[in-house]
This record gives C-alpha cells, sequence and structure tokens, in this order.
C-alpha cells in the first residue's frame, strides 16, 4: 500500500488535496521537515501563491534538499502549481530566486491585452502521450481547472506530457521516471482530477 506525504511548507492547497486523496482511500502523511520523508512511496507538493514566497518557506524548513534527493532517486513526486513551476530554473515572479533546476525551462508571466490574467477556469488538456499510464480511464483530451499568471517556456521536449492554450501553447505538464507536475490543480479538477490523482498514486 501506498505511504502517501504531502509537503507542508505553511502554505499550498493542504485541505483539499488532503481530502481528495484520502476520498481515493489513502491515508495522509504531512510533511513539514526531511524526517516526515522517512518511510513514504510518494510525495506531493500542492504549491500556492508567489513563487519566492513559497520557495523560501521550503528553504526554512529545509525541504529544498530533501525534495531534490527524493526526485533525484526517481521516486513518485507530484508537484502542483508554483510547485511545478519551482522545478524549472527560475521565475520571472522571482528572478533573484533560483528554482530547483530539474527541468530545463524557466518561468514567465501571461502578457496579453485581451486576455484575463490570471488565467483561472477549466481547460482542456493536450495529452502528448495517451498510452502512458497516468492517462489510463480518463478522456482525451481531458479537462482540468486552471489558476496560475505564469506558466513555463523554452521547457525541454523529452519530459512534455500535456500542452494547454489560453492565448497561445504553453505546456502545462511534464513527466520524466516517476516524476509528475501540472499547472492545474488535479484536487479541483473533479473527476478527471481525482483519476489521476489515483494513477499516480498507483504508480
Amino acid at each position: 500500500m501506498s505511504k502517501v506525504g504531502i509537503i507542508d511548507y505553511g502554505g499550498g492547497n493542504l485541505r483539499s488535496l488532503s481530502r481528495a486523496v484520502e476520498s481515493l482511500g489513502y491515508a495522509v502523511n504531512l510533511v513539514s521537515k526531511p524526517a516526515d520523508m522517512d518511510g513514504l512511496t510518494h510525495l506531493l507538493f500542492p504549491g500556492q501563491g508567489a513563487y519566492g514566497d513559497c520557495l523560501q518557506k521550503l528553504q526554512n524548513r529545509d525541504l529544498v534538499k530533501a525534495s531534490l534527493q527524493w526526485i533525484a532517486e526517481d521516486k513518485p513526486f507530484f508537484g502542483i502549481c508554483v510547485g511545478y513551476q519551482l522545478l524549472f530554473s527560475g521565475s520571472e515572479e522571482a528572478p533573484e530566486q533560483e528554482g530547483f533546476n530539474v527541468v530545463d525551462g524557466h518561468v514567465v508571466k501571461f502578457r496579453s491585452d485581451t486576455l484575463k490574467v490570471p488565467h483561472m477556469g477549466w481547460n482542456s488538456l493536450q495529452v502528448t502521450d495517451p498510452s502512458h499510464a497516468i492517462w489510463k480511464g480518463l478522456p482525451e483530451d481531458p479537462y482540468f481547472y486552471f489558476v496560475h499568471s505564469y506558466y513555463p517556456v523554452e521547457v525541454e521536449a523529452s519530459v512534455q506530457a500535456g500542452s494547454c492554450n489560453y492565448g497561445e501553447d504553453f505546456t502545462a505538464c511534464v513527466i520524466r521516471g516517476n516524476l509528475l507536475a501540472t499547472q492545474f490543480h488535479p484536487e479541483k479538477s473533479q473527476d478527471n482530477g481525482l483519476r489521476l490523482l489515483k494513477n499516480f498514486l498507483e504508480l
């Protein structure tokens, strides 16, 4: 049985993600220090709020190095929203801060005179490889819920797993081994989100 941890850095959407995981029959273990990762099989990172603030809070709890070690060992890791953006080299939102830098690419803000920013609401995901186990049981071009003002660019092609269009196409999901990360919120995406979480927790 999977033993699931959710990173608690003093922010993030802990409650709704915890409820979603628990609804699938899993107990949730909150991770607020590196030792809390001991014995876990799956780790979720529900980033929410400002990039720099999120990164600073992780650093204050010594969770950056521990998370990087987890990812380096290819243990199942699911980064969500800002938890997705932190995987890249950095963000325009906090140019003085260096990201995790485990996936090639950097994060920029939407620039549009016609679109509302933040991008908020339901949008379809164009999946790169529908045969991948993470999409099992999901419809073609599944809809998920987004809330964000920033998105990654120049993402390495080998990890691009799904794209979304909001004025322009952008990479909204990456997969590398047991690393999964999404710009959208699965815990707010009803049946499609729960199915994606279930598939991840069965890795």
